[in-house]
């Protein structure tokens, strides 16, 4: 019987380890998620910018390493947006919003297709966490039996 119950012990230790494979999964998806709502924040504070700033209006532009440098708004008609993967592209003040508004909409799905991932993530844990409760009833079970079994047997002989 030990060999049975090193065994369940190894599949204990198995689900545990997927368990915590699964919420570092979870840990890492919710991070992404965190950064697609960092980067809507950021495309909600450049609409609002290109709503509020006309021409000649006084901005700071960020150099890098937290330095920044004053300058004064040209033309809002000359707005440049990042397509991504390197590339931007000029847009008057309206399709800039446009632009800037779709790239949101596309984060938006994005963040609802990682919510179901971590959901059906989470769905995975709870039938593995319920999988090791079953276990861990019937090895309890088992111990009793043999302890009972035991026990009877001793009896047996006594009588």
């Amino acid at each position: 019987m030990s060999l049975g119950g090193g065994g369940g012990g190894g599949q204990m230790q198995e689900i545990q380890q997927q368990i915590e494979a699964m919420n570092a999964e979870v840990e890492s998806i919710e991070g992404e998620i965190q950064d697609l709502r960092d980067e809507q924040s950021e495309i909600d504070e450049a609409t609002e910018a290109i709503d509020t700033l006309e021409d000649d209006d006084t901005v700071q532009v960020p150099l890098g390493g937290d330095a920044y440098v004053r300058a004064s708004i040209e033309d809002m008609d000359e707005i440049i947006v990042s397509l991504g993967g390197g590339y931007a592209a000029e847009h008057e003040q309206d399709d800039a919003i446009d632009t800037l508004e779709r790239k949101r909409d596309s984060i938006d799905d994005r963040i609802e297709e990682l919510q179901e991932e971590v959901s059906e993530v989470e769905a995975q844990i709870q039938d593995l966490e319920q999988q090791a409760q079953q276990m861990q009833q019937q090895q309890m079970q088992q111990m009793q039996q043999q302890m009972g079994g035991l026990g009877g047997e001793e009896g047996g002989d006594e009588e």
